[in-house]
């Protein structure tokens, strides 16, 4: 069945662990859909509306790459429907058949703001106000998960109702223009990729060898930018850094504006928190979003993930989302960490947070700073590696135990009065283990 093809095909272009976990578990309904409505059936609302959130634009992209016609999706659990399909006068209101569809939970006043992505955001903004006129291209790099893409739907979702906007990923572009290359119809690609007024394309860096698709989309950006159309670009790296592309591509994407997205800092993940459960419409007591917080990585989209997991949990069994929920519900989303965690990288990783000299948490200083570092440092130690305190006193040139062991106490008197304190040690704690992961 074609619906169970394209789901094959939506397997290629996600992670392993999602397909199994999620879209394995839809079942095409061959009788309810017809030519322009794929309908899916899934197991529970949990998985339904996870589908929804994220894969629905990208189903319809892919029936329509495939027959040609624009494709609605709906996502039914057992009789109950959870994805309406929308009805015209619901549509915003284009001046172009061409607009493809924006997500419209993704725009600027969802985005939490922070340090680590205030640059992008403002000139993402800018351009989204005054599209074509400033910062033409704007390209916008960072890690996975960290909030280009919302950027990118955000600046169509500005301009939707009065502009033609096309937003794809690269791997979208790439198959729309081999299945208009096949059905001998390269205008028609052409008519749908140059004649819009804002083009927002995903994920940059996987035209990365693919020297057709490069000598097309050159085409399509200089027309575009001669007629003074914005272009917005997202990438995981500086366009200087992407192998395998073309230079002449490289130079067109510094003309503008290049921004990074850095990963965000503890106060920002818990305001990232806080929106998405007033988003999701949970409750989250403060506690929990602090561990939450402390002790996920950057990606936006994982949060988001265990966020609607819990609140699954929770409506499954019945049960009140407490901070042991959370904790069990986390490990199993986390994966193995690497045990092996050496003195060395733990005095880093504080020394790089604290903004102190490695070499100066192991010397004698009493800088209050400095002290206070040193003391994070031994307790981590103690409670991520099975050096005994007398090794720890060596390590650290210091004339027994006695002194670790005043430290430790320090540290733990801290924990229990400062809540803040206890934050940034389950934050450090965190980032300890993410690192000798990554090392392994």
């Amino acid at each position: 069945m074609l619906g169970d093809k394209i789901l094959e095909m939506l397997k290629e272009e996600i992670p392993q662990k999602e397909y199994e976990r999620y879209i394995k578990n839809l079942s095409y309904d061959e009788k309810s859909s017809k030519a322009d409505l794929a309908v899916y059936i899934a197991p529970n609302i949990f998985i339904a509306n996870w589908v929804k959130n994220r894969y629905t634009q990208k189903l319809s992209h892919l029936f329509e790459t495939h027959t040609g016609i624009k494709t609605d999706i709906k996502i039914l659990t057992g009789k109950k429907e959870v994805i309406k399909k929308e009805t015209k006068s619901a549509e915003p209101q284009t001046p172009s058949t061409t607009s493809t569809k924006i997500n419209p939970p993704y725009t600027f006043e969802n985005f939490v703001v922070g340090s680590s992505n205030q640059f992008a955001y403002t000139a993402a903004l800018s351009v989204a106000e005054k599209p074509g006129k400033v910062y033409n291209p704007l390209f916008i790099y960072g890690g996975v998960g960290l909030g280009k893409t919302h950027l990118l739907h955000a600046i169509g979702n500005y301009n939707i109702k009065e502009k033609t906007v096309i937003y794809a990923t690269i791997e979208q572009f790439m198959n729309d223009f081999i299945y208009h290359l096949r059905n001998h119809n390269p205008e028609g690609f052409r008519e749908k990729y140059r004649k819009c007024d804002i083009l927002l394309i995903d994920d940059i860096q996987f035209l990365s060898g693919k020297d057709k698709t490069q000598e097309e989309f050159f085409h399509t950006f200089n027309e575009l930018h001669t007629e003074g159309k914005q272009i917005v670009l997202t990438s995981d790296q500086h366009p200087k850094k992407i192998a395998g592309l073309e230079e002449r591509l490289k130079s067109r994407f510094e003309w503008g504006l290049i921004a990074d997205i850095q990963p965000p800092e503890l106060e920002t993940k818990i305001a990232i928190i806080k929106k998405k459960c007033e988003l999701n419409r949970i409750e989250l007591d403060e506690e929990i979003i602090n561990y939450l917080a402390a002790n996920m990585d950057s990606n936006i989209r994982e949060i988001e993930g265990v966020i609607l997991k819990l609140n699954a949990y929770s409506t499954l069994v019945g049960q009140k989302i407490t901070l042991d929920l959370a904790k069990n519900v986390l490990s199993e989303q986390k994966k193995d960490q690497q045990k092996n965690i050496t003195l060395q990288d733990i005095v880093q990783v504080v020394a790089s947070d604290l903004n102190v000299k490695p070499s100066e948490i192991k010397s004698k200083s009493r800088n209050r700073q400095i002290a206070n570092a040193r003391r994070m440092v031994i307790y981590l130690a103690r409670t991520l590696t099975p050096n005994s305190m007398p090794a720890l006193a060596q390590f650290f040139g210091m004339k027994d135990h006695t002194s670790v062991s005043h430290a430790m106490k320090k540290v733990k008197e801290l924990i229990e009065k400062d809540a803040d304190f206890k934050l940034k040690i389950e934050e450090l704690a965190h980032k300890i283990k993410s690192n000798a992961s990554e090392q392994s």
